[in-house]
């Protein structure tokens, strides 16, 4: 049976650990439209639709996860000697095209949800939402042609903020994008160091990825530029008023960050096993810079 009849194994397949990659500049986008309305900027919020976005992003997250598993076994990509997170379909827990059919399920799920979002907000939000089911089907095609960096960051950087922040208050706040863009920087981050990781095993599959353009020298500065730019951001934004100074709440995470770009450092072409959790561990940063910049726009609306 698929999943051997264990639920867990149907919640690991969709790769749950990297879920903050998608529900992170999503709460980001709706504690900064509530910013903006407590500042009088925007006339009206809608909480409802912001938590619906928020689902709806983590929906089309969950996707491209199962339809990148699928096409990562397809073409050689995951092996049983691949380090990193378990590959249930390689362990032959899941047959492909049950994982397949899983991901376009849910992607049905998260497209009937866009849908009703759309009809009550705007056109805009239909190519929104492209970005998002062009990210979940074909993620796998970018990512094999070095374009995966950029493709996510597109659609988790700046799309799933400005998507949410528009269905909240009905407008297009274009600033959103860079209130956005440090999160997007660390969630690309996320996926630069997983491709760091698998550089040998993605060289062996045919693939080519950013990670591989740019050697492990140059990943590892791609990634400690990332990190560090992310937080350069957050400063320059509170300098010029765009946020407030509260955000520096996100400075309290800057040690977990200093102790990944260390790891990173430490990684060789004889030993990227010493980077094998690095994803994950980007993944709890993304989460915690997050919630601490949530904070600092509730704490800043509320005083």
């Amino acid at each position: 049976m698929d999943g051997e009849g264990k639920l867990k194994n149907w919640i690991i397949v969709a790769h749950p650990w990297a879920f903050p990659a998608s529900a992170s500049p999503a709460l980001v986008a709706i504690s900064y439209a509530f910013f903006l309305y407590r500042r009088g900027e925007v006339s009206a919020i809608n909480w409802r639709y912001g938590v619906l976005a928020l689902f709806g992003a983590v929906t089309f997250h969950m996707a491209g996860n199962l339809i990148g598993e699928y096409q990562d076994y397809v073409n050689g990509v995951d092996k049983k000697e691949k380090t990193g997170p378990r590959r249930l379909i390689v362990e032959g827990i899941f047959k492909p095209k049950t994982v397949l059919y899983y991901g376009y399920v849910v992607l049905f799920i998260a497209v009937l949800l866009g849908i009703y979002l759309m009809l009550h907000s705007g056109l805009p939000l239909l190519f929104i939402g492209l970005v998002g089911i062009i990210s979940s089907l074909f993620y796998y095609k970018f990512k094999y042609v070095a374009l995966g960096d950029l493709i996510i960051f597109i659609c988790y950087g700046l799309a799933i903020a400005l998507g949410v922040v528009y269905v909240m208050t009905g407008e297009l706040l274009w600033q959103t994008l860079l209130v956005s863009t440090p999160v997007g920087l660390l969630v690309v981050a996320i996926l630069h160091a997983n491709n760091t990781r698998d550089m040998l095993q993605d060289k062996d599959a045919g693939i080519r990825t950013q990670a591989m353009r740019m050697g492990l020298e140059g990943a590892q500065i791609a990634y400690q530029t990332m990190l560090l730019a992310a937080y350069l951001l957050i400063v320059i934004m509170v300098m010029i008023q765009m946020l407030d100074r509260w955000v520096f709440l996100v400075l309290l995470c800057f040690p977990l960050a200093i102790k990944n770009l260390k790891l990173m450092r430490k990684a060789t072409m004889d030993n990227l096993g010493t980077i094998r959790f690095l994803d994950t561990h980007t993944a709890q940063l993304v989460l915690l810079f997050s919630l601490l910049m949530v904070a600092g726009n509730l704490i800043a609306s509320l005083t």
